[in-house]
């Protein structure tokens, strides 16, 4: 169960989001191609989605719940300056007045259901928690998280369903990986479908 204030929430996902800019700010062309944790997924492919998510996401806090949002698109010659700009703007939709009052239109989740924006909040928190993981692992760079980021984003891991859902074609997390880790990162990343053990082949 989350503790954090709503607005601490915000915190926290800004947090999360700026840090996997911050990695993924490091990657150069030849990096693209990489491997990542994502099965079948090249760090341009990992990309493509988190630009597609920071702009569903920043749709849906506004009200707009065309699932158009949500596909992925070619980002171009400058892959990485594409993403930087979707998490800038996904940061600046959060941060409008009145946005923790609203309701999220999620149709990548479930259509025709509506998420308070605390929950929809946490849903692109845990997220950026796992993807800045994903690119701190596909490019050998460490990835730090504070304790208190780490035990809400570790709540919020919990409670993702570990169901049969998560064996159909693009679930968003594969079934929770045995055997995780001492850290709180390591059992938030295996209670997402990934082996903190993982390394690049």
């Amino acid at each position: 169960m989350l503790t954090t204030s709503d607005t601490g929430l915000l915190a926290l996902n800004e947090r999360a989001v700026h840090a996997s800019a911050g990695l993924a700010a490091q990657a150069c062309a030849a990096d693209l191609e990489r491997p990542t944790p994502c099965a079948g997924w090249t760090l341009r492919d990992l990309l493509t989605h988190m630009t597609a998510q920071h702009y569903g996401f920043a749709a849906a806090s506004a009200g707009d719940g065309d699932l158009a949002h949500w596909r992925m698109r070619a980002l171009g010659d400058d892959p990485v300056g594409a993403y930087l700009a979707a998490a800038r703007y996904a940061l600046a939709s959060f941060a409008a007045d009145g946005v923790l009052e609203r309701m999220f239109i999620l149709p990548e989740f479930q259509r025709g259901h509506t998420f308070p924006a605390r929950q929809a909040i946490s849903f692109h928190f845990i997220d950026y928690v796992v993807h800045a993981w994903d690119v701190a692992k596909t490019l050998d760079l460490p990835v730090r998280f504070d304790s208190a980021l780490l035990d809400v984003a570790l709540a919020v891991a919990r409670n993702v369903p570990d169901d049969d859902v998560r064996l159909a074609p693009g679930a968003a997390f594969a079934p929770t990986v045995p055997g995780s880790g001492r850290s709180g990162l390591d059992q938030i990343v295996a209670l997402l479908g990934r082996s903190p053990h993982w390394e690049r082949p």
